[in-house]
């Protein structure tokens, strides 16, 4: 099971899968150029709920078509630091 975690530190912010740099997969899906970030609706927060999806299901079409919802419902909604597993979001497509 995959874990995902994100943090805002001294040197900015990190979101990792498994211990490694989460990638953005803007290459595919590009909602901003300004990176990650949580805790708010706007488009960053709205490329980490793609990446999380992306990353999860390997559905490119698919995590697009749910990338706003679970931003709204999970992304928008983090703490500084949170953490989310694979099964959370399963737990959260549910809900969408």
């Amino acid at each position: 099971m995959k874990v995902y975690t994100g943090d805002r530190t001294i040197d900015g912010i990190v979101v990792t899968v498994n211990g490694k740099d989460l990638e953005d997969h803007s290459k595919i899906t590009k909602f901003t150029s300004g990176g990650f970030e949580w805790g708010f609706e706007a488009p960053p927060a709205t490329q980490l709920a793609f990446a999380m999806l992306y990353d999860h299901t390997g559905d490119a079409k698919r995590s697009k078509e749910l990338a706003k919802p679970f931003m709204k419902l999970i992304t928008a909604n983090f703490a500084n630091e949170w953490e989310m597993t694979s099964a959370d979001i399963d737990t959260a497509i549910e809900q969408l």
